[in-house]
């Protein structure tokens, strides 16, 4: 199993990070390159679309309001991997800052651990950058 994390920080309260990426269907919201999210089953699966038209379908597994918390799966992806599981999670700082920490887990299939690494790294960190942009603006 493979593993990668990335993290931000944000001079901006934790309160205010939850509330732009703590909804399940937020994507859209801070995430360039995910223009569109639908909710289905109760609002606990969603389908996202790519810039490019494709689609994920991911499955949220926890989510803690109090502690800034959610995790979720890949249902459907065209990523080389399997058993995906990753949690965004916004951490208090003092002074009215926010760390927010991208994470994830995942046996890579069809590509190399370096690259599934590699590949699911840029993401979390491309994404994180988008967020920070979006809430310093």
């Amino acid at each position: 199993m493979a593993t990668t994390t990335a993290t931000t920080d944000i001079p901006v309260p934790a309160d205010r990070v939850w509330q732009l990426i703590g909804g399940f269907d937020s994507l859209p919201d801070w995430l360039p390159y995910i223009p569109a999210s639908t909710l289905s089953e109760g609002g606990r699966v969603r389908s996202l679309t790519n810039e490019e038209g494709g689609v994920i379908v991911e499955r949220l597994e926890a989510f803690d309001n109090q502690g800034r918390s959610y995790s979720y799966s890949i249902v459907r992806a065209p990523f080389p991997v399997s058993d995906y599981r990753s949690t965004l999670t916004v951490h208090e700082k003092p002074g009215g800052q926010s760390r927010v920490e991208w994470s994830g887990t995942f046996t890579p299939a069809g590509s190399s651990e370096q690259e599934a690494i590699a590949l699911f790294h840029g993401i979390y960190t491309e994404g994180l950058a988008a967020l920070r942009k979006t809430l310093e603006a």
